[in-house]
C-alpha cells in the first residue's frame, strides 16, 4: 500500500510534501525539547516522525502538500530544483538512504559504534541546525551532551530561524556565514 501511494500521487509530489512537511515552512515545525524518550513525549512529535497507525510516509506527508501558493513562494526548493531529485529517486529509488535506519534499528552498528564510546572529539566545532527541526530534540538531552561533554571544544551552537531540518538549504547564506566564521576564527588562532 505504500508503494501504491507514491506512484499514484508520484515522487515529485512525495518529495515536495515531505521537504515541506519538514521545513520551517510548515507552521506546525515549533520543536521543543521532550521530557522523556517515552511513547506519550514520542506521541508529542510530528506525524513525520511519528506516523499514525496503517499509513506510511506517502499518506502522512500528502495530508501536509503545500498550495500552490506556498510551492511558488518557495525559494529554498524550486520546482526545477525538485525535479531533479524527483527524477533521481524515480530512477533509482529510495533503499540506499532506507537501507541506514533498518541497519541503525536492528543494531547493526552497535559492534562499530562501541569504538568510539567514551569518546570525545577534541577538535574546534560547531553545531549547526534549523530551530523548526525537531531532530534537534528527538533525543532528549543530546543536544546538551554533544555541546557539554562529547564535544570539548565547542565553538558555537546555532539554531536557525526560519530553518527546519534542510538548514543548508532553507538558510544557506546564514550557514555559509557561521562556516566561513568559523573557519576564520580558526585561521587567526593558527
Amino acid at each position: 500500500m505504500r508503494r501504491c501511494a507514491t506512484a499514484r500521487r508520484g515522487v515529485h509530489a512525495f518529495l515536495r510534501a515531505y521537504y515541506h512537511h519538514k521545513s520551517a515552512d510548515w507552521p506546525g515545525n515549533r520543536p521543543f525539547p521532550l521530557a522523556s524518550w517515552t511513547a506519550a513525549e514520542l506521541a508529542r512529535m510530528p506525524t513525520y516522525y511519528i506516523m499514525d497507525l496503517h499509513q506510511g510516509m506517502a499518506e502522512t506527508v500528502a495530508a501536509e502538500m503545500p498550495s500552490a501558493a506556498q510551492i511558488a513562494a518557495c525559494r529554498w526548493l524550486t520546482e526545477r530544483e525538485l525535479g531533479v531529485y524527483g527524477a533521481e529517486y524515480g530512477r533509482t529509488g529510495f533503499q540506499g538512504g532506507l537501507q541506514w535506519y533498518r541497519c541503525r534499528t536492528e543494531g547493526r552498528f552497535n559492534a562499530e559504534l562501541q569504538i568510539f564510546s567514551g569518546r570525545t572529539i577534541d577538535v574546534p566545532s560547531i553545531f549547526i541546525a534549523g530551530a523548526s527541526d525537531w531532530g534537534v530534540h528527538q533525543v532528549p538531552g543530546s543536544l546538551d551532551r554533544m555541546r557539554n561533554a562529547a564535544c570539548t571544544r565547542m565553538q558555537g551552537c546555532h539554531l536557525l530561524q526560519g530553518a527546519g531540518h534542510w538548514v543548508q538549504q532553507e538558510q544557506p547564506e546564514a550557514v555559509s556565514g557561521l562556516l566561513l566564521e568559523f573557519l576564520r576564527q580558526q585561521d587567526s588562532a593558527e
